[in-house]
């Protein structure tokens, strides 16, 4: 038996108090502690073994696991150990017998968070949760700081979880993905969950204007420093002092300002253009960029000092193509949002053009689904948004998934072609690493059409 989670997407991550992967057995001790953690507002999946519960690790991404120590084949010390293995740093808690304290005792020498004796006491189970979630990077203070990031995929819930440890830090942070990911909502996220919430939070462009407008932006500047400038002006540093600026497309900072920059991280002043005083500030710096800075790096068009002064943690977005399960929960999002607009009517797409919706691979990302979403409202004559409609908005682009044939063909075609350039065409060198035997091995290279001769 398998009790499935209660997390249906945007609605209840709003609420949510973090993931409870729970692990026994006994199928009447795993509804009981289902409900009470549910009542509190967790996410739970329950599952009755090791085994299923390692299938739930990647698909439910748990933020802690409660697991009975003793169960048949595979046990909960077994379990804590395989968990340390794929997840390290995520939070088991052991549910023992009173027989098995020692063994419980042993465990948590070994790294389990701690154990619970049965019958489970419930105030008990709540403190050793809230505790476990504290030190996951959550706790039930924390629901509203990431509503603006509407997501089911793990590896956004993983970035957020990243983004949820450092905000309370005055660590910096460098934001990395595609343009378009939402890289200023996850700057603005960790913001809001930090101490500096109260204060400005400012984003700042940095291709977006040219060197010297861009530096007096940055750092001020004095009346009569250059022509034009008519007054003294407060720059960024100085109007986020106390809060979080952010640097948006940081690779394409000049490299004169570039030591301007490395000059104010390192010593906590700012001296604005034509003064020679320095003025004291305390600003957090998230930086974000879409180019690889290591590449930039070997170019010589950025500072590898400055690079590892802004580079302490980084926190990847995905693109959306590599998410396509959020596709659905954005569109209905920004149905919802464009409804909200005075005089709209709310709309829905037809089941076809949802799914060329989450077929496409969204070169612009969120923003382009956005826009797109955003147009076929606006022409849609009709309250159902139709395929035609959407493959219009779309263009040529257009395309649908591939079968589950069709993808796995892909990928065994492009896993054999990688063996052969490996082995220079050797097939019985390459059919050893495929493990499989030379015979299976020469009928699925003639199936997917590949000749050895040609990689050698």
């Amino acid at each position: 038996m398998q009790i499935s989670s209660s997390h249906h997407g945007s609605d209840f991550d709003k609420t949510h108090r973090g993931k409870i992967l729970i692990v026994d057995d006994d199928p009447g001790l795993l509804k009981l502690l289902t409900i009470r953690l549910r009542a509190e507002q967790y996410d739970v999946e329950a599952v009755e073994s090791a085994e299923d519960a390692l299938g739930a690790l990647t698909r439910f991404r748990p933020d802690l696991v409660i697991t009975d120590l003793r169960m048949s084949n595979m046990d909960g010390i077994e379990l804590l150990k395989e968990i340390q293995r794929q997840r390290p740093g995520l939070c088991v808690l052991l549910l023992t017998a009173h027989g098995t304290i020692p063994d419980a005792v042993a465990a948590t020498q070994s790294g389990a968070f701690g154990f619970l004796t049965k019958p489970v006491d419930k105030n008990e189970l709540f403190d050793h949760v809230e505790r476990a979630m504290k030190l996951s990077g959550l706790s039930n203070t924390t629901e509203e700081w990431s509503s603006e990031i509407i997501t089911r995929s793990a590896s956004m819930e993983e970035a957020l979880k990243q983004a949820l440890m450092v905000a309370p830090t005055n660590t910096r942070v460098l934001i990395t993905g595609e343009s378009g990911t939402g890289k200023e909502l996850m700057a603005r996220a960790i913001h809001r969950a930090s101490d500096r919430k109260d204060q400005p939070f400012v984003a700042i462009n940095c291709s977006a204007m040219a060197e010297e407008l861009l530096e007096s932006e940055l750092f001020g500047h004095e009346k009569g420093s250059f022509t034009g400038a008519h007054r003294s002006h407060k720059g960024l540093f100085q109007a986020a002092n106390g809060g979080t600026l952010m640097l948006d497309e940081l690779g394409d900072m000049p490299t004169r300002l570039q030591v301007k920059l490395l000059r104010v991280l390192q010593e906590g002043q700012v001296r604005p253009v034509g003064s020679t005083e320095a003025l004291p500030v305390d600003t957090r710096v998230i930086s974000a960029t879409h180019q690889d800075l290591r590449e930039l790096i070997l170019a010589g068009k950025f500072r590898e000092d400055l690079f590892y002064r802004l580079n302490v943690v980084n926190i990847h977005l995905p693109p959306l193509r590599d998410r396509r399960e959020d596709v659905p929960l954005l569109v209905e999002h920004f149905l919802e949002k464009i409804a909200a607009t005075p005089g709209q009517e709310r709309k829905v797409y037809a089941p076809e053009a949802l799914e060329l919706l989450v077929a496409h691979d969204w070169p612009g990302n969120v923003r382009q689904l956005y826009n797109v979403v955003n147009q076929n409202v606006a022409l849609c004559a009709t309250r159902v948004i139709s395929v035609e409609q959407v493959r219009s908005a779309i263009g040529e682009q257009a395309q649908a998934l591939p079968s589950f044939t069709e993808a796995r063909d892909e990928f065994t075609r492009n896993y054999l072609s990688q063996l052969l350039q490996i082995t220079g065409g050797n097939v019985s060198q390459a059919a050893r690493l495929a493990k499989r035997n030379r015979t299976d091995f020469y009928k699925l290279l003639g199936r997917h059409r590949l000749i050895p001769d040609q990689f050698k």
